[in-house]
């Protein structure tokens, strides 16, 4: 999504400024960049461009006056947990959303977000197929740690044509928002500092996969189920890691085959008994409130001028420039993304996850938010704890309060926003 949308005036693109040194400065395209344009054919240009080009103000204003496009909306609402997302000011309806609050009874939750861009493609395929597998795996090793299965290999994953995907949940057409003045924030200034997140960063094992072109559809290679289980407990770290580099895989060949240059980010939350797992590729993002009210960030956004990323990137060949934003090769604003196989084959960009691990006990939350950038774009992470906390007796926990709310306030995204509702198990404490 607006990962690799050019900035428009009222988009974030256009508040973000260029720091004040320690990145790259703009060069030209081809500048030692030989052999890069070679993977851009005029097609691929043409597609790209055609999928990037911001709405114009007279479009956006038919938008933000109530046609057809801008009243869809998807909600659904799980015993725990509720979504709400909006198609809102794009032309197009390009997140995908997944709940699953007890896989096949095993009391394993699954939840992700998919925020494509460039088109559907990417993000359907990742919420039909990296989903269904992660299921299937979860159901299997679950099984094994119980006992009831031998050790064997998993499934090799079996690469099928994505079909038409409709978020899996109901469509419902709604009345027209209100006009809407952007005031959108660029809140994604902060630097990392708390040392147990930075050292789960940190410790998590260098990246050295390549996605590389193959002239035939690329299969996985099978992996003993005790390979995934440490200390009688389910690895939800390589688990997670190794399906997503596998799906990208996959998604990369469908894509070469197709011409389709779209891209997702990936955001998935796994919870077993007091254990959270998230797993994050891109910028979508996710954040807890404790037991006190404080925002907890349970994944850090993927972004070109960060340290870590800037030299991976150069050192790769690339380079980032800045273009309303930060953006890899002048494109793609994330530097992490499923899909994007034009700048997945330099490996400018990559689809390895970060693992962030939390013992809820730890935290006693009161609830966990997982959104689009949509949200993030008009809400910084205290502001979202802020306005939930106040809204968790709605219906929906106040899912759909906070979408619309970062509509009013100028999102010209598509927004989805998952609330995830601890009061049952955890009791807040007043505040010191």
């Amino acid at each position: 999504m607006h990962a690799s949308k050019p900035p428009t005036p009222s988009s974030k693109a256009s508040t973000g400024r260029p720091p004040t040194g320690g990145f790259a400065r703009p060069r030209a395209v081809g500048d030692g960049m030989h052999g890069f344009t070679e993977l851009w054919s005029r097609t691929l240009l043409s597609r790209l461009s055609h999928a990037l080009n911001p709405l114009s103000a007279v479009q956006r204003m038919k938008l933000m006056e109530g046609s057809e496009a801008d009243k869809q909306s998807w909600e659904i609402k799980a015993s725990e947990s509720a979504a709400y997302a909006i198609k809102g000011r794009r032309m197009h309806m390009e997140d995908r959303f997944i709940i699953n609050e007890n896989i096949n009874n095993t009391g394993i939750s699954l939840f992700a977000i998919f925020d494509g861009h460039g088109g559907e493609f990417a993000a359907n395929y990742a919420k039909d197929h990296l989903i269904q597998n992660l299921h299937n795996k979860i159901v299997e090793l679950n099984a094994f740690k119980d006992g009831k299965i031998i050790n064997q290999p998993l499934k090799d994953m079996e690469e099928q044509k994505p079909k038409e995907s409709d978020m899996n949940v109901p469509v419902e057409r709604k009345s027209s928002f209100k006009k809407s003045v952007s005031t959108a924030d660029d809140t994604l200034k902060k630097e990392i500092t708390d040392p147990e997140l930075l050292a789960q960063l940190t410790k998590n094992r260098p990246i050295t996969r390549e996605v590389r072109p193959a002239s035939k559809p690329v299969k996985n290679v099978s992996v003993p189920l005790s390979s995934y289980m440490d200390k009688g407990k389910i690895n939800y770290g390589k688990l997670l890691t190794d399906e997503v580099l596998a799906a990208d895989r996959l998604l990369v060949e469908a894509a070469k085959r197709s011409m389709n240059v779209a891209g997702t980010t990936a955001l998935i939350a796994i919870m077993e008994d007091n254990h959270l797992i998230v797993a994050n590729v891109g910028d979508s993002r996710g954040v807890m409130c404790d037991s006190r009210g404080n925002a907890i960030p349970v994944s850090f956004d993927h972004k070109p001028q960060q340290m870590r990323e800037q030299k991976r990137i150069e050192a790769a060949g690339g380079y980032i420039a800045f273009n309303g934003v930060w953006r890899v090769a002048g494109i793609l604003a994330t530097s992490r993304a499923m899909g994007d196989y034009p700048l997945k084959d330099k490996r400018f960009v990559i689809a390895d996850p970060d693992i962030l691990t939390f013992n809820l006990d730890d935290h006693k939350p009161m609830f966990l938010v997982l959104a689009s950038d949509g949200l993030w774009d008009t809400f910084t992470n205290e502001e979202a704890v802020k306005f939930i906390k106040e809204r968790l007796d709605e219906p929906d926990y106040g899912a759909k309060s906070l979408t619309l709310q970062a509509y009013y306030r100028g999102s010209v995204d598509n927004i989805t926003v998952i609330v995830i509702n601890f009061l049952n198990r955890y009791a807040p404490i007043a505040s010191q």
